[in-house]
C-alpha cells in the first residue's frame, strides 16, 4: 500500500466552507495549503485546517473517493467529519508527520 496517498477534506477557520482534495504525498500538500502557496479555492476561502483524510491503496483509488465526496450533500460531508473528528480539530496538528513523507 502506497500510505502517501490520501483523499482529505480541510475546512476554514469557521468550519463552513470544506475543500476536498487528493494527494499522494498528503504532508507536502498540506505544507502547500497551510502557507499559501497555492493559488486556488483554499487559498480564496482560506481552508488550510485538516479535518479529515482516508489513505488510500492508490492515487486511483483516491480520484475515484474524492469524486464521490464531491457529489455527496453538505450533511453528509459534515457526518463523515463528525463521525471521526467531531470538535473539527486540526488532525495535522497531533499526527506524526513521518508517516506521510
Amino acid at each position: 500500500m502506497n500510505k502517501n496517498c490520501a483523499v482529505y477534506i480541510l475546512a476554514n477557520k469557521a468550519n463552513t466552507t470544506f475543500y476536498i482534495g487528493v494527494t499522494s504525498n498528503l504532508a507536502k500538500r498540506l505544507h502547500e495549503h497551510k502557507n499559501k502557496l497555492i493559488k486556488g479555492f483554499s487559498y480564496i476561502y482560506n481552508t488550510t485546517k485538516l479535518v479529515y483524510f482516508e489513505q488510500t491503496e492508490s492515487i486511483q483509488d483516491a480520484i475515484k473517493r474524492e469524486k464521490q465526496l464531491k457529489n455527496w450533500h453538505r450533511t453528509w460531508k459534515i457526518n463523515l467529519i463528525k463521525q471521526n473528528n467531531p470538535t473539527f480539530k486540526d488532525l495535522s496538528l497531533d499526527w506524526d508527520k513521518t508517516t506521510f513523507n
